[in-house]
Parts: structure tokens; C-alpha cells; sequence
């Protein structure tokens, strides 16, 4: 580990970053450039004071979940975040959880929609971030793990996970995601995670490994998700869907007809909070 360097890196980016970059109002008196410490510790989910040894650098070794939620935070893009994990004495992360970066372009979109019920997920459709209201709306995924971590996973060894949806619309959303998930694995082929998730569907959904065998493919539009919330009731929401070819990436925005019922229980739902998590 190369503590100085890793402090001056820091340091350097943390200056760089405007307020406004990541969805904060600059507001007056700001007396030096950049974020505060405190604003970069926010957006990486860290204490202010452990951040504030990193810079000094006083602080331990971080880890490398530390390093990748400050490369999300600081808005590094991936080579940045390499050579931040380098200055932390790791090799940078290889196909997997701290993999899933998510460049500065996307993060700078979804800082702008944190009043929204937005997301963003990779091919495998790993949540790998949401706003509040898209926590309240359909849960948090943060807290699954392993294979779990993929929809297409839960959807079919998770029961629950469809509760979230009008029963009407399970088996065409079963064929969905199927499909989807079919042009992932043709993607990544044998041996990668997504085949883990194809082998562990087909031992244990019979649904899946039926829908499997069709060779599904995905339709190109974007269909009218219908909802049904514990608190509120059903809503129809549209998906709107922002694609990042390079990193396998969407981000999806949940939206309501204006002036609709569903457009009303979306705005409860930003009262209600991420109760529903």
C-alpha cells in the first residue's frame, strides 16, 4: 500500500468534483474547491473520520469493498479506479461484485434522479445502484448476495419476488427475463457467473429450464410494468431504459402517466419511503 500516494490521489479527486456533478446543491460560502470531506464520505457510504485518515493518511488499510464504494463515490472512472486499487496494494477487481463500476457518465445521470425511482443494473440484472423511491418501490437489492444478487435468479427460486407483480403478468414476465437472460449467457459465455446462474435455474425451476429450451428472444420494446405495493396498491408504470453498451449497463427510470392514479401512489410512495425494503 502506498499511503501517501493514496492520500494525494484522494485529495486530488475529491477537488475535482463539483457539487453539482453528483447531485448537490453548492449552495454559498463554499471556501475551497471540490467536495468537502464530509460530502465524499456521504456518497461512498463511510465514516467522515475514516475517509479523513485515508487523506492525512493516517487511517488502516482499506479494504478493497472500501476502495470500490470510494471509486463509486469519487466518480473514478475505471482506469482511475485500477490505479486506486493499486495504490491501495490490490490488484484490480476481475469479473465479479466490485467489478460492477459504474462509470462517471451514467453515475452524473443518476445523481440528477434521486427524486425518481431509478436504477441501475448490469446484464446479469445486478441492482448495482437505487434511489430512495426505487427502494420503496421494489425493495432493496443491496442486501442479497451470491447468486441471489441476479432478478433472474430470485424470480424463479423466490416466491416473494413475484408478489411485487399482478399475478396476470408472471408468465409473460417469466419469458422476459428468460430471454434476456439468454442473450446475456450468449454473451458471456460457459464458465462465467451468468452460466452459474443458467445451471442453477435449470436444476431447480422447472418454469425456467421449459422457457430455457425455447430460445426466447427479447422483444425490443419497452413494455407497461404493472405493480402491486403493500402501501399503495397497483400501479402501471412505463420503464424507460438508458443503455451503456462498454460496461453491460441500463438504467431504468420508473415513470407514471401524468395526472393518473399511479402517477399519485408514485408520489405517496416518495412519503412513505423505503419502508417496503
Amino acid at each position: 500500500m502506498d499511503r501517501a500516494h493514496l492520500a494525494d490521489f484522494l485529495r486530488t479527486r475529491r477537488a475535482a468534483l463539483q457539487p453539482e456533478d453528483v447531485g448537490i446543491r453548492p449552495g454559498r460560502n463554499r471556501r475551497t474547491p471540490g467536495l468537502r470531506r464530509e460530502e465524499v464520505s456521504r456518497l461512498a457510504d463511510l465514516s467522515v473520520d475514516y475517509y479523513a485518515r485515508l487523506e492525512q493518511p493516517k487511517g488502516p488499510r482499506p479494504s478493497e469493498q472500501a476502495l470500490a464504494a470510494l471509486a463509486r463515490g469519487l466518480r473514478l472512472t475505471l482506469e482511475e479506479r485500477d490505479h486506486l486499487f493499486r495504490l491501495g496494494g490490490y490488484l484490480p477487481p476481475a469479473e465479479g461484485p466490485l467489478g460492477d463500476h459504474v462509470n462517471p457518465g451514467m453515475m452524473r445521470v443518476f445523481a440528477g434522479l434521486h427524486d425518481s425511482a431509478a436504477l441501475v443494473v448490469n446484464h446479469r440484472a445486478e441492482t448495482l445502484l437505487q434511489t430512495d423511491l426505487a427502494i420503496a418501490l421494489l425493495g432493496d437489492d443491496s442486501r442479497h448476495s451470491g447468486l441471489d444478487r441476479s432478478l433472474y435468479h430470485r424470480w424463479f427460486t423466490d416466491l416473494s419476488v413475484r408478489a411485487k407483480y399482478l399475478s396476470a403478468d408472471h408468465a409473460e414476465r417469466s419469458r422476459t427475463l428468460v430471454a434476456h437472460l439468454h442473450q446475456a449467457w450468449l454473451r458471456d459465455g460457459e464458465h462465467s457467473r451468468t452460466d452459474e446462474i443458467v445451471e442453477s435455474l435449470l436444476d431447480r425451476s422447472p418454469e425456467f429450464a421449459r422457457l430455457w429450451a425455447t430460445h426466447p428472444v427479447p422483444a425490443p420494446s419497452c413494455v407497461m410494468e404493472r405493480f402491486r405495493h403493500p402501501e399503495v396498491g397497483e400501479l402501471e408504470l412505463h420503464c424507460q431504459t438508458l443503455l451503456d453498451p462498454d460496461q453491460s449497463q441500463s438504467l431504468l427510470v420508473y415513470t407514471a402517466n401524468p395526472g393518473t392514479e399511479s402517477a399519485e401512489k408514485l408520489r405517496l410512495l416518495e412519503v412513505v419511503g423505503p419502508q417496503f425494503a
